[in-house]
């Protein structure tokens, strides 16, 4: 009999964003804070032993230049798709875009908005007692980053079958 592959989902939402005045909300670029948090993001995936397979990012530029300061600090070069579903997704869509994942992944980092990333967090993870769980149902800020886990492949992933296993909160040094 085969085993299950074991999955991770990394949900990650993007970095601190900016509100310059006449700017479309889909072109905010990151603030100064954005710009240190998300390399801090990306340490923090690198020394968790969090490197992606596969990166799927949102168009919005607060997303990509999240990605960009994140992988600038991983010791990995996945590859990397920016999917315009993901900008301002719900919990279905956001399930649809994961279960598209091809089945040799084994990590998928999805980088994204709230309020989707937080529901979709806590779909997957059901009623599971734990810290990590609390701590995302009470806020999920900016750089906020959920590691998911369960046995099984893409297609088949529902609400309550995963485990939370992290949830951090990296922040950059202030200067």
């Amino acid at each position: 009999m085969t085993a299950r592959p074991v999955r991770r989902l990394i949900i990650l939402r993007h970095a601190k964003s900016a509100w310059p005045e006449d700017v479309a909300d889909h072109d905010r670029p990151l603030a100064p804070r954005g710009r240190r948090d998300a390399p801090a993001a990306g340490r923090w995936l690198r020394d968790a032993g969090c490197a992606p397979d596969l990166v799927v990012c949102s168009t919005a530029r607060r997303t990509r230049e999240t990605w960009d300061l994140v992988a600038s600090r991983l010791d990995a070069s996945p590859q990397v798709v920016h999917d315009p579903r993901l900008y301002g997704a719900d919990v279905p869509v956001l399930l649809d875009v994961v279960r598209e994942t091809p089945a040799h992944i084994g990590t998928l980092l999805l980088i994204g908005h709230n309020p989707g990333l937080q529901e979709l967090t806590l779909r997957l993870a059901g009623e599971a007692a734990g810290t990590a769980l609390e701590r995302a149902r009470t806020k999920f800020p900016t750089s906020a980053v959920a590691v998911l886990t369960w046995q099984g492949s893409w297609s088949e992933l529902a609400p309550g079958t995963t485990r939370l296993t992290e949830f951090a909160v990296p922040r950059g040094a202030k200067p």
